[in-house]
């Protein structure tokens, strides 16, 4: 990985009025391809934009980046409709809970729709699943750094975005394993908490956390939201020196809490390079090819994917960031 990760924004972009079907499928030769996220307006998912728009600056095709408001599946499952109303090539998903997703990304295959999902290894209706990495060992990983910085022992808590989240469970259930195998002198003093990827949802459970147990010594967040949200309860209770908190995150929302300490250490892929590999597999299945193991799709962290049940692709790295290496990150 290089020094700086950084995708230029490429302001050119399709509405989604402007998606079309224009062009009947032997002789086509642009698609169009719409991907769906969580929620709209957050850092991660419009990092994730620049990688969608690149695409299409690259390769011609038509992309467009939507999403909800608030983390809600009703409206992201709405979007989802409207866009097989529209015809479009391919749907890629980000989605906020998999399981009630599964019903619309089954109507869009069956509308000969091309759907590609991320963060959901257990959906049913996808013709590929991308995944930055083995989930289980990333939250091992997060796992490790937060119980070293822990010293091994005291009690900590675990956010997820949402309880229903298969990426985010796997991550917090595979921490959670670990530590109760290697490290018994650390407890987890609640069950995983639910933020709805929201920042001020993050910040207040972590206020009531610290209020009701005291001598809680650490935390791990799963959305991107959690950490920042934590690390603000954590600096305004003044904590910094006593409390560790470690999650998954973009580094823009934590700069200014890993100096002071109220958040030691995040980790993450690059949601821009996540977003242009969708678009890149759906257009490889809309022409007719398939993704074997060992492949090479040709971006940072994918230069030998494993694919598992011919469906889940698993990219090979994560990258961490602590006060040390915040500068070489702008996103």
């Amino acid at each position: 990985m290089k020094n700086r990760i950084s995708l230029p924004i490429i302001l050119a972009s399709c509405a989604l009025a402007c998606l079309t079907n224009s062009s009947s499928a032997e002789d086509k030769k642009v698609y169009d391809l719409a991907t769906v996220v969580k929620i709209s307006g957050i850092n991660w998912f419009n990092y994730m934009e620049t990688g969608v728009k690149k695409f299409g600056k690259d390769t011609g095709n038509k992309t467009v980046q939507l999403g909800p408001p608030t983390t809600d599946s009703a409206q992201q499952i709405q979007i989802v409709e409207d866009l097989i109303a529209k015809k479009v090539d391919a749907v890629c998903v980000v989605p906020f809970q998999p399981p009630a997703m599964e019903p619309v990304l089954k109507k869009a295959m069956d509308n000969h729709i091309v759907v590609i999902t991320h963060e959901a290894s257990n959906i049913q209706n996808a013709n590929y699943d991308l995944e930055a990495f083995n989930n289980t060992a990333f939250g091992e990983h997060l796992m490790e750094n937060l119980a070293q910085r822990m010293n091994y022992e005291g009690e900590y808590a675990v956010f997820v975005g949402s309880l229903t989240s298969k990426t985010h469970n796997e991550w917090a259930d595979g921490a959670i394993a670990l530590q109760r195998k290697k490290y018994p002198k650390m407890k987890l003093v609640v069950d995983k908490i639910e933020t709805n990827d929201d920042q001020q949802v993050s910040y207040a459970k972590a206020k009531e956390l610290l209020r009701a147990h005291p001598t809680i010594k650490g935390f791990q967040g799963s959305a991107s939201t959690d950490a920042p949200g934590i690390g603000l309860a954590v600096e305004e209770a003044g904590l910094e020196d006593k409390v560790v908190v470690v999650g998954t995150g973009v580094p823009s929302l934590v700069k200014k809490y890993l100096p002071t300490g109220a958040v030691r250490m995040i980790s993450f892929w690059d949601s821009s390079i996540a977003g242009y590999l969708m678009d890149k597999i759906a257009v490889m299945v809309l022409n007719g090819q398939k993704i074997t193991d060992g492949m090479d799709l040709g971006l940072p962290g994918y230069e030998k994917i494993r694919l598992v049940d011919n469906k889940i692709i698993f990219g090979n790295g994560w990258i961490d960031c602590t006060k040390e290496n915040m500068d070489k990150f702008d996103f």
